[in-house]
């Protein structure tokens, strides 16, 4: 089960951390700004007095002013939910050894779920094709990291993706605001896949896409005379690659353009994770970036 938990990344990304950026719900302290006010360290807002408040926060200065007793608030800190969405379809079996897709994704699904969990958060895993597969609910309790990890492991992926739909449901099924992780290929139609994002976003939560794609669906390095087989349909393809790459090329640009714009519009951070590269790279220069940029 620890296969998936790698010392040397975990000690990167664990020396970046995960904070929200926008407002969550918590039922505890944390480290993570929540929408309820409260008596903490920011200051945000004056509140009139109300006979039975500690006299311990009066504004004397605004006292002195106005003759009127207010009293300040704070933002209160709480703690986030991570919810891990896994693509499982069959397309994410392409790739050989560490540069295979699906892979690529558990290990980038455990290393978030230890960085959650380990910041005292809370984790929760869905596993999905077409329908949800395995669903772990959010916790933060002992032994949920080693149920996600096995989960994880005995994970194979079986059916076509049909993204949107899960979604949607999602959203209308969990109220409390939190952070969503997509990780998947993305091999979905682009519209309705936006419009789910959008009913997430609408919903208060964060959404993280993280676009699984195998270097040779970047480049199409193909040569000679191949047949390709679908990976998540009955399709075949004999053809000269090099006659159809500049067409490829054209359409997979003009794919990830739409994402990339979809997902700006939405206020919702897109991460191509190439898995060529270094999960390691990808994911500490993902996190560098969010310590930059605070979204309200």
């Amino acid at each position: 089960m620890a296969s998936y938990l790698r010392p040397d990344l975990l000690a990167r990304v664990e020396a970046l951390g995960l904070k929200a950026r926008t407002l969550v719900e918590g039922l505890r302290v944390g480290d993570h700004k929540s929408p309820y006010h409260g008596f903490s360290v920011e200051f945000v807002q004056h509140r009139e007095y109300v006979p039975g408040d500690d006299l311990r926060y009066l504004d004397w200065k605004v006292y002195a002013r106005s003759d009127r007793y207010v009293l300040k608030q704070f933002e209160q800190e709480t703690n986030f939910v991570g919810h891990l969405l896994l693509d499982a379809s069959r397309s994410m079996l392409y790739g050989e050894g560490e540069r295979n897709k699906l892979e690529t994704a558990k290990l980038l699904a455990a290393t978030l779920a230890h960085l959650i969990l380990q910041q005292r958060d809370s984790a929760g895993l869905y596993v999905f094709d077409r329908g949800w597969r395995r669903q772990l609910p959010p916790g933060s309790q002992p032994g949920l990291l080693q149920e996600i990890l096995r989960t994880l492991e005995d994970t194979d992926p079986q059916e076509k993706t049909s993204i949107a739909p899960l979604l949607h449901e999602l959203a209308e099924r969990v109220r409390r605001r939190g952070l969503v992780f997509l990780i998947s290929d993305l091999l979905d139609e682009v519209p309705p896949l936006l419009e789910g994002i959008r009913h997430l976003r609408f919903q208060g939560h964060e959404v993280v896409l993280f676009h699984v794609l195998h270097p040779d669906e970047i480049s199409f390095p193909f040569d000679g005379q191949v047949r390709f087989e679908g990976m998540e349909g009955p399709e075949i393809l004999l053809t000269r690659p090099r006659l159809i790459r500049p067409s490829y090329l054209r359409n997979l640009e003009a794919y990830l353009r739409e994402l990339r714009a979809g997902c700006e519009a939405n206020r919702c951070d897109y991460v191509l994770v190439d898995t060529s590269r270094p999960l390691a790279e990808t994911l500490t220069a993902y996190l560098a970036r969010r310590l930059k940029i605070r979204r309200i």
